[in-house]
């Protein structure tokens, strides 16, 4: 079991600040199962997807929102994955909305000289419509690569998920943009890969934030998608090392996409120290699906996450318009990573929380992540005996 740790010191860079003395950082899961890691002068993994991004290693960062995330993305990105600017939530005012998603993709590209990505959920309301919010940020972010060439040549990528992206499949593909969607299911990626879109990103139950509603885990989810679709598939969803990597290229994908490991990391300057303290505390159970603004979503177990559980489609509960609770959910996201509130805030995370216990660094986790799968196949590979033909 892991153990539990003294609660952050206040100040929201206080826990990076003293990183050696609060958390026994290891710099890299690798080292621990390969601790002589040769030094490579190529990528260790070249396949399909790192081509067509074109990025070093095929490791993605995945969508945060509603939180701010532009110096995790660089961080991954200058790493050799691909780093993703979450959607900033869905305030009253759209268009303030947008202006802030379009100053966050403005940072990110002044911090990073490598291909990025955005990620904007397609929400529907109970008729099947889209929700304004999805079309306003997707045409903001079409324009704003019109408008700007230089951000064009590195906001290469944009991932949708939620609901199926519809319409915006030949607008996506048409402003020259790589269309990556998220799928809990295989009848959703074959119906996603045959409107268009470029990549699969099957996502496994276990996974945090807004979780599938079919509830498919990732062990039996990836090898029935990738052996339904034609286009690169990543893994999302309980991966948090070379390990996970591994398995992902061994069950057919093409890399994998992490949340959680990502924002347990030194570069994640942007959230506050003590929603990283309770990642790093949870322990195996400490999670639960509870009703989110687009469906199931995972997080650790707390007040907040106990309110929707027990309180939602009661009329006794405070919180019963549709409106309303849409938006206390969102806040009470926010209020955990910019506040700290880990108690009556939502703390989103996967399952894979509980096996994490360090605050990585970026620059160091992706290649060796990378390196260390490679290693992990080379040596699996090496172990079988080379069969004989036959007399």
């Amino acid at each position: 079991m892991k153990a539990r740790r003294a609660p952050p010191m206040p100040g929201a860079l206080a826990g990076f600040a003293l990183c050696a003395q609060r958390w026994p950082c290891r710099r890299s899961v690798s080292k621990p199962f390969f601790p002589t890691l040769p030094e490579v002068n190529v990528n260790p993994i070249v396949n399909r997807y790192t081509e067509l991004v074109g990025i070093d290693h095929p490791i993605v960062q995945e969508g945060l929102g509603p939180f701010r995330t532009p110096k995790l993305a660089a961080a991954v990105s200058n790493a050799g994955g691909l780093g993703t600017v979450s959607m900033p939530g869905m305030p009253a005012d759209l268009a303030e909305g947008a202006r802030v998603f379009r100053d966050h993709i403005e940072e990110c590209r002044s911090l990073t000289d490598r291909p990025f990505a955005v990620n904007i959920p397609v929400g529907v309301d109970g008729n099947g419509v889209v929700l304004p919010f999805t079309d306003v940020y997707i045409r903001m972010v079409l324009d704003a690569r019109r408008a700007d060439p230089d951000l064009a040549r590195h906001l290469t990528v944009l991932t949708t998920s939620a609901g199926f992206p519809g319409e915006y499949i030949a607008m996506i593909k048409d402003a020259g943009m790589i269309h990556q969607h998220k799928v809990g299911s295989t009848r959703q990626a074959v119906k996603a890969a045959e409107a268009g879109v470029d990549v699969i990103i099957a996502a496994g139950f276990e996974m945090g934030g807004h979780a599938p509603s079919k509830a498919v885990h990732s062990y039996v989810l990836v090898p029935s998608v990738t052996e339904a679709v034609d286009v690169p598939v990543l893994l999302t969803g309980g991966a948090r090392d070379a390990r996970g990597l591994a398995a992902a290229l061994a069950m057919g994908a093409h890399g994998v996409a992490m949340g959680t490991r990502f924002i347990t990391s030194t570069a994640n300057t942007d959230w506050h120290p003590a929603y990283l303290q309770a990642l790093i505390d949870a322990q195996e159970g400490d999670d639960v699906a509870f009703d989110g603004v687009y469906g199931p979503c995972r997080g650790l177990r707390n007040a907040a996450s106990a309110r929707l559980t027990e309180h939602i489609g009661h009329t006794s509960s405070d919180i019963v318009d549709a409106v309303e609770l849409t938006r206390w959910k969102i806040e009470s996201m926010q209020r955990a990573q910019t506040a700290g509130d880990v108690r009556d805030g939502l703390v989103l995370a996967g399952q894979v929380a509980s096996a994490i216990d360090d605050i990585i660094e970026i620059a160091e986790f992706v290649p060796n992540t990378a390196a260390g799968a490679a290693q992990i196949l080379r040596r699996l590979a090496s172990s079988l005996p080379i069969p004989t033909a036959s007399a």
